[in-house]
């Protein structure tokens, strides 16, 4: 019995030895972030949820070095080294994830805009900045010069017709191989020259076949314009040459953006298209493609951005900020690019529960200066709405479709009931099958249509 206790002692000593042998500098004072967390838990008296995932293999170096009084500078300290961070979900309680380099803080955020506008104090100066900023979008993009276009004529299919409009379905092909999807959207009755919206699509379920999508166009049209709704990169009809994944690659930031470029070009050759009303409104990831389009595009003269513009995101997809932009000018926002607009009419529509939530506060403020340097501080405005979220419901439709007819000469009593209210109930849902060019399971699709991601950048490097 004397023997076997002294060998259990003689083990633990050993144990105790070891454990004891990495915390010191030649391991590094290295421990597994699974018990360094576990450390937190205990020593603050709360709980840190997350998944085996994000901690599975991982280590802290030099890890009881980071603790502080604090446990929020604690996990700061632990946890930035990794790219992982933590959201506090009520007292005591927090949410491990990985580090969002496109989400910053409210006061970072507003503290890179004031940076940013320290540097111009009239038009002169701030017309030398949008010199710098404008053409290194496009470069930053891989867009400068853009690719030749294919000389394909567009596939249009039958027209149908609705009450008070028509919608025909439309693919542009961008690149050789690469197709780009929508529904164009018309007046049944009109003379001259029409106003041209653009709708991309936001990264809401349904993509462009969701109701709200249909309400808008649709209304747009019965206002007197032709509204073109369209898929972003492989969303909706695209996910006939391309995986959903790819959609998140850098790359399907400049795809998108030269298959806006490309439908402009389309439909501004159009004889019914009025060149000098043209627009764009987008919500959530259309809303910062919108805003992108707005600033390099010089033929689009009035913008909407909906629920997407805020100086402390930056997108929370590859395909909002996933191509150098930002590092334009010794570093730029989305607030900046927004601003490139000016002096031509934009909207900002805001609400309380996304990143957009305190717009009236800094941002908006700041875009009002910079439109006061040409003398049109009216012709920027934000319809704030602090008690909703993150969608293109009614009353952001409202705030839109009263911009665009007031910018655009459009009629709005043409979608108002006989008390002023906008009045959408006329309107057709169709069935999502409905807005396909290429047939109910992709049997239409072109012959020379590329497939994968792979080839997509074959042709783009060789561009």
């Amino acid at each position: 019995m004397k023997n076997l206790r002294t060998i259990w002692v003689a083990a633990g000593m050993l144990l105790l030895g070891n454990a004891y042998a990495q915390q010191n500098t030649d391991a590094g004072y290295k421990r597994t972030l699974r018990e360094v967390l576990a450390t937190i838990e205990t020593q603050y008296g709360v709980r840190i949820k997350y998944a085996d995932s994000l901690v599975a293999g991982k280590w802290v170096t030099y890890a009881d070095w980071r603790f502080r009084n604090d446990v929020e500078a604690t996990l700061d300290n632990v946890l930035a080294p990794l790219d992982l961070k933590v959201k506090k979900e009520k007292d005591k309680l927090y949410k491990l994830s990985v580090y969002e380099y496109y989400r910053w803080t409210v006061a970072d955020g507003w503290a890179e805009l004031d940076r940013l506008a320290a540097q111009y104090h009239n038009r002169e100066e701030w017309e030398q900045r949008k010199s710098v900023l404008q053409p290194c979008l496009l470069e930053a993009l891989q867009l400068q010069p853009l690719p030749a276009a294919p000389k394909s004529q567009p596939i249009v299919t039958a027209e149908r017709k609705f009450n008070g409009y028509t919608v025909r379905n439309i693919a542009i092909e961008i690149l050789p191989g690469v197709y780009i999807n929508g529904s164009l959207y018309k007046p049944a009755k009109y003379k001259g020259k029409i106003p041209v919206i653009l709708n991309p699509d936001g990264h809401w379920e349904k993509q462009r076949y969701r109701p709200d999508c249909q309400y808008r166009c649709a209304a747009l049209a019965r206002m007197g314009a032709m509204a073109f709704s369209y898929d972003l990169f492989a969303w909706g009809e695209s996910l006939l040459q391309f995986a959903q994944e790819d959609h998140r690659r850098s790359l399907a930031m400049s795809v998108q953006v030269l298959g806006s470029i490309r439908i402009l070009d389309y439909l501004l050759q159009l004889k019914d298209a009025d060149t000098a009303r043209v627009a764009i409104t987008g919500g959530s990831g259309a809303g910062s493609h919108t805003v992108l389009m707005a600033a390099i595009d010089n033929r689009i003269k009035v913008s909407a951005p909906v629920v997407s513009l805020s100086s402390y995101f930056y997108g929370g997809c590859p395909c909002e900020s996933g191509m150098p932009i930002h590092s334009c000018g010794n570093r730029t926002d989305n607030v900046e690019i927004a601003a490139m607009t000016a002096p031509r009419p934009q909207l900002v529509v805001s609400d309380g529960k996304d990143w957009t939530d305190k717009m009236p506060e800094h941002d908006f403020p700041y875009l009002q200066k910079i439109y006061g340097y040409y003398q049109q501080s009216g012709q920027v405005e934000n319809v704030h709405l602090p008690a909703e979220g993150h969608d293109f419901g009614i009353n952001k439709r409202t705030a839109v479709y009263r911009f665009m007819a007031k910018h655009l000469g459009l009629q709005l009593n043409a979608i108002q009931d006989a008390a002023g209210n906008i009045d959408e109930s006329t309107l057709t849902i169709e069935k999502e099958q409905a807005l396909y060019v290429f047939g109910d399971k992709g049997e239409q699709l072109p012959a020379n249509a590329i497939h994968g991601f792979a080839q997509l950048e074959k042709i783009w490097n060789t561009k």
